[in-house]
């Protein structure tokens, strides 16, 4: 009996989202009759080969969990939360605090179920959780509004601090976002939640490429000044992505 070797799965414009946030834009198409369980299952392989679902104690692939997850569901929503920032979630505590641990969660809506992600090389184990309704999330034009305020404020203080002279890499990024493009089309999402998502994805790359290696700080005062830059547009980025990925959002 031969040794199974998984395909390595092709790298895909969404892996940055997150597989929270791919999870709640394909599930969430599927179960409002947008795409099929195919095309979810193959753009869920796009990202990892593997993902199994965990439920009271029993693994089983993705693939044979997806009628349990349809039960009374009406669509899927992404959680992104932080400390002090549950975006996206409403409990209970356990479903909480794994989520607040994987910094990720999908709700599934309607069915009272969330989905928590553990990531180890190509494969996602999803645990299920009880979830309760989040609360509202921003809405695509509030979200949009409160990116662009924090996009500036950040642009402004990171000149100021001379990051892109540490990093010319964030210099593109910023100019990347005068040219329209979307992230990787899912059926179902609108052209401004795919904008919006496209924009947040942005972002946070913008973030993570300023606090590399402190983004050439050579102090312990310029690292906080830097990390007190991004912070607002990290959040923004955040609650943006939790509106673009989620449910009520799109339609």
């Amino acid at each position: 009996m031969g040794t199974y070797a998984p395909r390595v799965a092709e790298h895909s414009p969404l892996d940055e989202a997150g597989d929270a946030a791919v999870l709640a834009l394909w599930l969430d198409a599927w179960l409002t009759g947008h795409t099929s369980a195919d095309d979810l299952l193959e753009a869920l392989a796009a990202v990892a080969v593997r993902h199994d679902v965990v439920h009271d104690g029993t693994s089983q692939p993705l693939a044979l969990a997806l009628g349990a997850l349809r039960a009374d569901a009406t669509g899927a929503g992404l959680a992104l939360p932080a400390p002090g920032d549950p975006i996206g979630l409403a409990g209970p505590r356990p479903f909480t605090d794994a989520a607040l641990a994987a910094e990720e969660a999908v709700v599934v809506l309607g069915a009272g179920l969330g989905l928590v992600p553990t990531r180890v090389g190509h494969a996602v184990t999803w645990d299920v959780y009880e979830a309760r309704l989040p609360r509202p999330v921003p809405m695509l034009p509030d979200a949009g509004r409160a990116l662009r305020t924090a996009l500036v404020t950040a642009a402004d203080g990171l000149a100021a601090l001379e990051v892109a002279r540490w990093r010319p890499e964030v210099a593109d990024e910023l100019a990347s976002l005068r040219r329209p493009r979307t992230a990787t089309p899912v059926p179902g999402l609108s052209g401004a939640a795919a904008t919006l998502l496209a924009q947040a994805l942005t972002c946070r790359r913008i973030v993570d490429l300023a606090l590399a290696d402190d983004g050439g700080a050579v102090s312990a005062h310029e690292i906080a000044e830097r990390r007190a830059t991004l912070e607002p547009l990290a959040h923004a980025a955040r609650h943006a992505m939790v509106a673009a990925c989620s449910a009520d959002a799109q339609r």
